[in-house]
């Protein structure tokens, strides 16, 4: 089978372009093609020699994911399905707002984490994708987007690594696409804007302040271990004191100077006063680790499933929490809900648990498209959306 472009950062792409005896700055001008211009097919390539398409005609190829379907939520939320093979599917949402376009991306189909309060998590683990699949995600938005839109600026401004999987155990492949997202002859992102989730993969968080240090977030919800262990079992191998070690470590490398915690409010389980006063408790006994602020929560409004016996917190406890947070020094957001009249919303991923794989092959045989005035727009890759 070709080398998939796709698969490799630029040092990798320099590699093996080497191994076909070109020069270093051919891969950067291929680098370019592909994701300043989403470029797939070499004869585009203009200032590429002719020798060289030949080349990568015969050993490489440009191959992004096949879309199962695109749908557009009323607030102008985009969610592509794309296939991922074997019956899995991966998804992938494009939030806009006035001053930027964050895009989130799946690291895994489906999830071994298992936390009570995913969807994603509750239909099990399938596989890990590769470099080129999570980048693929990105190619496609980002050129999807010029195109409908009519502009050769960058769409999407922002990545969060927070749609299905937890990217830290799919770390091998996890950097090689940071490094893509963050390349200057690729799509530039700083790492204020390239935002890796977690749920508290300890050794690994220490390896990425290391490697490719970018924004964290994690996945607290929950200010005791007891409570924690429920929500969330990875806290079973790395429990509180170990997790929030690793961020202040974290902090030594991270481009910002604070760790975001998100904390999904659940009714009656981690959402009352007492459980608020514990993690203000929690946070001071760290934060004379740290200077000034070193971390800040974002209260999710939970986005409920059958499966999951679990339910939102109304808008009056969600506020009364953020306020005993906020008054203790704490900077406290309120998640705005994005795209759940189309389950994109934190949570909702992949969410027909046990109907995902029949929906996906039936997308695949009829092709189609959720009907809207953004589906018209062509594909990068060329296929149907």
């Amino acid at each position: 089978m070709a080398v998939n472009l796709l698969d490799f950062d630029l040092e990798g792409l320099t590699a093996f372009c080497e191994s076909l005896g070109e020069k270093r700055f051919r891969a950067t001008q291929l680098f370019r093609w592909i994701h300043q211009r989403g470029a797939a097919e070499f004869d585009a390539m203009s200032d590429l020699a002719k020798s060289l398409r030949e080349k990568l005609k015969t050993q490489a190829e440009v191959r992004g994911l096949p879309v199962l379907s695109q749908h557009v939520s009323a607030d102008g939320t985009i969610k592509w399905l794309f296939d991922v093979g074997d019956g899995n599917a991966v998804e992938t949402v494009f939030i806009p707002e006035d001053d930027r376009g964050t895009l989130c991306v799946s690291s895994q189909a489906g999830c071994a984490v298992g936390c009570r309060f995913c969807s994603t998590g509750h239909q099990g683990f399938s596989r890990n994708l590769g470099t080129g699949e999570i980048v693929a995600q990105l190619w496609h938005a980002e050129h999807f987007l010029r195109k409908h839109l009519g502009t050769t600026e960058r769409v999407v401004t922002n990545v969060v690594m927070m749609g299905m999987g937890e990217p830290l155990q799919n770390y091998a492949a996890l950097v090689p696409a940071l490094r893509v997202m963050l390349d200057d002859h690729a799509y530039g992102l700083s790492r204020r804007r390239l935002t890796v989730s977690t749920s508290g993969v300890v050794p690994f968080m220490d390896r990425l302040a290391q490697d490719c240090p970018v924004a964290l977030a994690v996945s607290l919800h929950a200010p005791n271990d007891a409570l924690r262990d429920s929500l969330v079992p990875l806290n079973r191998k790395y429990p509180l004191h170990e997790l929030l070690d690793a961020c202040d470590r974290y902090l030594a490398h991270a481009p910002r100077d604070f760790i975001t915690f998100e904390y999904c409010m659940l009714a009656g389980v981690n959402d009352q006063p007492e459980h608020a006063r514990e993690l203000i408790e929690l946070v001071r006994l760290y934060r004379s680790k740290a200077s000034g602020v070193w971390c800040k929560f974002n209260l999710i409004p939970f986005n409920p499933f059958p499966a999951s016996g679990l339910h939102r917190s109304d808008a009056a406890t969600v506020q009364a929490f953020a306020r005993l947070l906020n008054e203790a020094g704490l900077v406290t957001t309120v998640r705005k809900t994005r795209g759940d009249d189309i389950d994109a919303a934190c949570g909702q991923l992949a969410g027909d648990v046990r109907d995902r794989t029949r929906a996906a092959e039936r997308m695949q045989q009829r092709r189609t498209v959720v009907l809207h005035p953004v589906a018209a727009a062509a594909s990068p890759t060329g296929a149907p959306t």
